[in-house]
């Protein structure tokens, strides 16, 4: 084994929480539900990257949209600070900031953001002044239920502490631009828009809230129609409805005037809706004071509802503004009808949906697991709540492969990028099961093709049915529905989905494995987006997968015939595979002549050689090659793929690690024999990749390996050169990078049947003193295993957070 890049106490070290201060400018920390859109919170505090409307939106900026923070002293002002800290450069607008960025107000001096998914939190720091200051901001997060996980609905929670030695009135203050008929495409920070006009911004006192609700003209199916809310628990508030409707920027002036002088808001009075084309900036204040010592709390509810989107993967061609399309609603437009009915819910039930979102951090966090390991597992879950991925009015889950700055990038679920995640399965299996309804009851063909873009499901001006299958989608979906199946235990749905199962996986058998002897061979469509020929690893392990994953569902459902037919030639396959492709060191391409097909790897050492395998450990269907091979494969990608410098890395492709960084390319030729024209990508380092290769590691009980290449992927993710909580690959939030939770499958040695009734833990770390979260289709919480020092007894102890685990058995008796 290759030296490892990396102290091993460093790679097993619990760590302490990352620190981003205000010059890690990439640091956005999404806020927003599953399918709902985000706005999200950087490093200074501020709020950017405003994702409301159904698309992605990186850069979007909402005008005049922001906290500030107002004391007196013994009546008198003392001072008014934007809620951020100062801005860092570069400074290179072409007409310096606009206005509405509030570029040239006052900023506390420091800040610095941790973020413990859901949870985020901004400290400030500012010696001239006499408070302390602290936001904590999330959104209700609770696996198991996708509902409560998906509200549009960010909670800013900003705790000042008096640290002088008299009392302070203390003002904070929330301002919103009134946001119906914004599309934020070309606006340059005005409160003009075609779509504005005719915009309301109301006062409500309701229920023990009272706040802003954002209203406007555009009503039914207009991606336009929709509402905003600025609210607060908080007793005593100070409100201004409208800022002054003047020239130029009278209106930012009057507001800053205005809350300086007494740390109060002046309503102007305005009664009429807002001119054509125009809109206006409410603000919010809530108002404490605060005795020498003491803390208070300031809580805001920002909710949005913005129900249609445009029905049709192509989000681009309207560029998320007011264009005349097919619309289709949002999940969270069947529960709520508008965004002070979501905060009215919110606050309702806070204390359940704050109790349960802490239960899962605390569950999470307060495991014995490596820093690095927690920060990929939480960090990635952002993908499920980022444009990346939509949920529909009728319950249907979709997702793109990840997203453009302004739209979604690769669209319809598509099947062979979705393999490689594990996340949603165990956090949101309800949703991960509408996908598998998706592709058996409507993109499999009667002769068994599965589309692996979901195009009939939902529409696209592209038409998906001339593209080839995919070998490693198709075997993969028949491989994930039996993960659903046995962390379920619901073997009647598996059986619903069967015919559609039985379709694919015989098209599977004659297409790609037409000489019947277990190996996948001749034209294998696969995740680098080109065609693989002959016998491959990739294919051809995923193929072995879904083989004996079909020969057992195909048992439970009574379907005795297949399941003799696919257990047989999964058999078959294990040899002959096995024989043709390894090396003595590794699985390779077997081709005659590698440069006869463009875009192949030959005798490449492919970082995916494995994928089918460490997919099988994640869903206990065993070992598909010799273990001792797999072992020496997996241990021969680690040596060979991992750079731990790419300063002198040659890359014709896209390049995701550069300079120092330490990362694992997709693939290597240790011993020569590189493809004139290699394979698109394989030059590249995708975070999806090296995550199941770690997975894969640690399965082989390569431990350190394993850690070491989750290290390298969260050190390059440090705020400054990327954002922690945005693994890019072919788009933002790339859903590739899911994989991640396969780690703590195999850390934790965590095995589950749920129709057997029955549940496994063995720790490869920490194991004398090891604690964890575990989630299976019923239940989820924490398991924790303590070795006794004297006796060496091991005594461990089972948590069930939420669900239930009647009837189950865990290490082989009730718990």
């Amino acid at each position: 084994m290759s030296r490892l890049p990396y102290p091993k106490d460093v790679l097993r070290s619990m760590g302490p929480q990352r620190w981003f201060g205000r010059e890690a400018a990439q640091a956005a920390f999404l806020l927003g539900g599953i399918g709902t859109g985000n706005v999200s919170l950087g490093s200074r505090g501020e709020l950017r990257d405003w994702e409301l409307f159904n698309c992605s939106a990186k850069g979007q900026r909402m005008p005049n949209s922001f906290f500030s923070i107002a004391v007196l002293r013994e009546g008198r002002p003392s001072f008014t600070r934007v809620l951020e800290s100062r801005l860092v450069p570069p400074f290179a607008e072409s007409h310096g900031f606009h206005p509405s960025t509030t570029a040239g107000l006052p900023r506390l001096a420091e800040s610095r953001m941790t973020g413990e998914y859901p949870f985020v939190r901004v400290e400030f720091e500012d010696g001239t002044l006499p408070v302390e200051v602290e936001l904590e901001a999330y959104t209700p997060f609770i696996p198991h239920e996708p509902d409560d996980s998906g509200l549009p609905v960010a909670l800013l929670n900003y705790r000042i502490r008096n640290t002088g030695g008299e009392s302070l009135q203390v003002t904070v203050v929330g301002s919103l631009m009134n946001p119906v008929g914004y599309s934020g495409v070309g606006q340059f920070g005005r409160l003009n828009s075609e779509g504005f006009g005719g915009n309301v911004n109301g006062y409500v006192e309701e229920g023990g809230l009272r706040g802003l609700n954002f209203t406007g003209r555009h009503q039914g199916d207009s991606l336009l129609y929709g509402s905003a809310a600025l609210c607060t628990p908080n007793m005593r508030v100070t409100v201004k409805r409208h800022w002054l409707r003047g020239e130029w920027w009278d209106h930012l002036q009057d507001f800053w005037d205005d809350l300086s002088d007494d740390g109060l808001l002046t309503d102007h009075g305005f009664s009429e809706p807002s001119a054509e084309g125009r809109t206006d900036v409410g603000s919010l204040g809530v108002v404490e004071e605060i005795p020498p010592g003491e803390e208070r709390e300031f809580k805001f509810i920002l909710s949005w509802f913005f129900p249609n989107r445009v029905r049709n993967w192509n989000q681009a061609a309207c560029s998320c503004g007011g264009c005349d399309v097919e619309t289709v609603r949002n999940r969270y437009a069947a529960r709520f009808d508008s965004a002070w009915d979501v905060s009215r819910y919110v606050h309702e039930n806070i204390g359940r949906l704050e109790s349960g979102t802490r239960a899962f951090h605390d569950a999470l966090f307060g495991s014995t697991l490596p820093a690095h390991v927690l920060d990929a597992l939480s960090a990635n879950i952002t993908v499920i709540r980022s444009s990346t991925c939509f949920w529909l009015e009728d319950g249907g889950f979709f997702a793109y492969e990840g997203c453009h700055d302004d739209a979604g990038c690769c669209s319809g679920n598509c099947a062979h990028v979705w393999n490689y995640e594990q996340t949603l399965a165990f956090l949101f299996p309800s949703l991960e099961r509408s996908m598998r309804e998706t592709e058996f009851l409507i993109e499999t063909d009667p002769d068994g093709k599965l589309r692996f873009r979901a195009h009939r499901a939902f529409p696209s001006e592209t038409s998906w049915a001339d593209f080839e299958a995919a070998s490693d989608g198709q075997c993969g979906s028949v491989m994930r529905l039996y993960r659903e199946w046995k962390l379920s235990g619901d073997t009647g749905w598996m059986k619903s989905l069967w015919p559609g199962t039985k379709r694919a996986m015989d098209y599977a058998c004659t297409t790609w494995d037409p000489n019947g002897d277990g190996v996948t061979s001749g034209k294998q469509h696969n995740t680098y987006d080109i065609e693989f020929y002959g016998p491959n690893p990739l294919s051809g392990v995923m193929f072995l997968g879904a083989l004996r994953a079909a020969a057992l569902m195909a048992e439970a459902v009574g379907n005795g015939d297949n399941a003799e037919r696919y257990g047989r030639l999964f058999e078959l396959g294990q040899v002959n595979l096995d024989e043709a492709l390894w090396n003595g060191e590794f699985y390779v391409q077997r081709l005659d002549d590698v440069d006869a097909y463009k875009y192949q790897h030959g005798v490449g050492c492919l970082a995916d050689q494995l994928l089918g395998q460490v997919n099988a450990h994640v869903m206990g269907l065993g070992y598909l090659l010799p273990p001792e091979r797999v072992g020496e494969a997996i241990g021969s990608v680690f040596r060979h793929n991992l750079l731990t410098d790419f300063s002198l890395h040659e890359n014709c492709q896209r390049t995701y690690a550069l300079n120092d960084e330490v990362g694992l390319l997709a693939c290597t030729w240790p011993d020569g024999g590189r493809p004139r024209i290699p394979f698109p990508y394989s030059h590249e380092v995708w975070t999806g990749i090296e995550y199941q290769v770690a997975a894969n590691l640690i399965f082989e009980g390569l431990v350190d390996e394993g850690l070491a290449v989750v290290k390298a992927v969260r050190d390059r993710h440090d705020g400054v050169r990327r954002s922690p909580w945005n693994e890019v690959e072919c788009g933002h939030h790339y859903a590739r990078s899911l994989a991640s939770w396969g780690v703590l499958i195999a850390l934790s040695g965590f095995r589950f049947d749920m129709v057997a009734r029955e549940m496994d833990f063995s720790p490869v770390i920490n194991s004398d003193d090891f604690s964890c979260f575990w989630s299976t289709g019923t239940a989820w919480g924490t398991y924790h295993q303590r070795r006794d020092a004297e006796t060496g007894e091991v005594k461990w102890a089972i948590d069930v957070l939420h669900g239930s685990l009647e009837g189950v058995k865990v290490n082989g008796r009730s718990p």
